[in-house]
């Protein structure tokens, strides 16, 4: 209890700044409407919802200290762990607190018990367990978390609560990323609030100085303040979106109810796998999607229609681009053999990969490829260009032609429709024989869009030097063989 004429420590939710508020303020001092005309053709799974945002606010603090109607502690399964967050909920509810949580006798990971709040200014404390991180289970980790906030606000909602405030309920000790968790986070409380919106007055995320950067960064993909800055955060968002209520979505685990059982749907209009897949059993009244022992046997022998292959191809590359965002690539990224710069003469995106930066032998390539797909994933939503440097590669920098065949075959179709140029620098002639081979008789579609390129000058009247940063002994090996370059040249349609 704070002294007498002392002021509180606790911080009143409807004193804190909602997380639109900035945002419209900013709008406004610039002169401009906060919800700028977009394209009104292509929408967000989670559009701008200015009544959704009132309620959200984003707050850097102790989660122990919020006087809202209920607060969220993160625990283990006896409900004793020892994280900051615990911690400090047990340090200012009081010793009654502790008493209470021995008579709850645990909870299980992904559940929810409730208290009072005690010396708290909070009425309640909302008590879950999220689940320990391990890669190979992380499909049972993501059920379990969000299950952590859904039984959360479930709870809120049967208890008629106005207010809640979130602590990250992925705690350090059980080992979750954080962006994969504040992804689950978010879109969770975003569904709930689409449908039971009424309910709650505000949610408060509170967060600490290192978890505050990624609530910023990820707070715009499911909680666009306008309709710009829902276009804008489009292509941000993660393959894996959950379904209506914000769980995450296995394709390979859904059953689908039939309407007849055991009569097949002749009628349906519907085309892809699931009309090539057959009941189970003669009765049945179900039938599983993703057999995949089924799927070959029928790619080879030719029965799957396009749509079908299509809709596989796609599934299977979700599935890359969601083990590429849970990966850890720092070691990967660090080669700097991919990245982005500038843009072409005709505004396009220009990615560079560097031969010589690829140690092909000491590198995990399946690590490579994750990495490509998840620098690529937003880029190739536009067009783009491609410009390969084979500066002084040698042996131990050649890509395997089966890695590149297996690359162009896992990226979607994006990948290859927006590609619209690759410049191939500084090509030796076994290089030029080889991406002959392999564009004629490994993949298609790509041999017109080539372009060898003997010299940076050359390259420059495609892309202006200023919009792209070359690697320094690139820079010196052309000054060598080509003499030095200058900055300005005439563009030339012939590149």
């Amino acid at each position: 209890m704070d002294p007498l004429g002392a002021p509180s420590q606790f911080v009143d939710v409807d004193s804190l700044p909602g997380w639109a508020d900035a945002y419209e303020a900013k709008q406004l001092d610039s002169h401009q409407n906060p919800v700028e005309k977009a394209q009104a053709d292509v929408r967000s799974p989670f559009p701008y919802r200015k009544d959704i945002n009132a309620k959200i606010i984003l707050w850097k603090g102790d989660v122990a200290l919020l006087n809202c109607t209920a607060i969220v502690n993160t625990s283990n399964e006896s409900l004793t762990d020892k994280n900051p967050v615990s911690e400090s909920v047990l340090l200012h509810a009081g010793p009654d607190l502790r008493d209470e949580l021995q008579k709850l006798k645990g909870c299980r990971t992904g559940e929810v018990k409730l208290t009072k709040g005690f010396n708290l200014a909070a009425r309640f404390i909302i008590h879950t367990v999220g689940p320990k991180y391990k890669s190979r289970y992380r499909t049972a980790a993501e059920s379990s978390l969000y299950s952590c906030y859904r039984n959360v606000l479930q709870l809120a909602k049967e208890q008629a609560m106005c207010s809640v405030g979130f602590c990250v309920i992925n705690s350090l000790k059980r080992c979750y990323p954080l962006e994969d968790a504040t992804h689950i986070a978010l879109r969770t409380v975003r569904r709930f609030l689409e449908i039971h919106g009424e309910t709650l007055e505000k949610v408060v995320f509170a967060v600490s100085e290192l978890e505050e950067a990624t609530y910023q960064k990820l707070l715009p993909l499911y909680f666009p303040r306008s309709l710009e800055e829902e276009i804008q955060s489009l292509p941000y968002l993660p393959a894996d979106i959950g379904n209506a209520e914000g769980e995450p979505v296995v394709p390979e685990r859904q059953i689908r109810i039939t309407e007849k059982p055991g009569v097949p749907d002749d009628a349906s209009d519907e085309e892809g796998l699931e009309a090539d897949l057959s009941f189970i059993g003669s009765h049945a009244f179900a039938r599983m999607e993703g057999d995949v022992d089924k799927q070959r046997r029928l790619i080879l022998q030719g029965q799957l229609s396009e749509a079908a292959l299509q809709k596989q191809h796609q599934r299977n590359y979700n599935r890359w681009l969601c083990q590429a965002r849970a990966e850890d690539l720092s070691d990967i990224a660090s080669l700097k053999a991919l990245y982005q710069t500038g843009v072409d003469n005709c505004g396009r995106t220009v990615m560079v990969v560097v031969g010589r930066n690829i140690p092909v032998t000491l590198i995990d390539m399946e690590k490579a490829l994750l990495y490509f797909i998840h620098v690529m994933d937003h880029i190739a939503v536009k067009e783009y260009v491609l410009v390969y440097f084979h500066t002084l590669t040698n042996d131990f920098n050649q890509l395997d032609s089966n890695f590149l065949k297996k690359l162009y075959d896992i990226v979607d179709a994006k990948y290859k429709r927006n590609l619209k140029a690759l410049y191939f620098v500084h090509p030796t002639f076994r290089s030029k024989v080889s991406a002959w081979f392999f564009t004629t008789f490994t993949v298609s579609g790509l041999k017109d869009k080539i372009h060898y390129v003997e010299s940076l000058q050359q390259l420059f009247t495609a892309i202006p030097p200023e919009q792209i940063d070359l690697p320094p002994f690139v820079l010196e090996y052309d000054a060598r063989e080509n003499g030095p370059y200058y900055s300005s040249y005439p563009p030339s349609p012939d590149l």
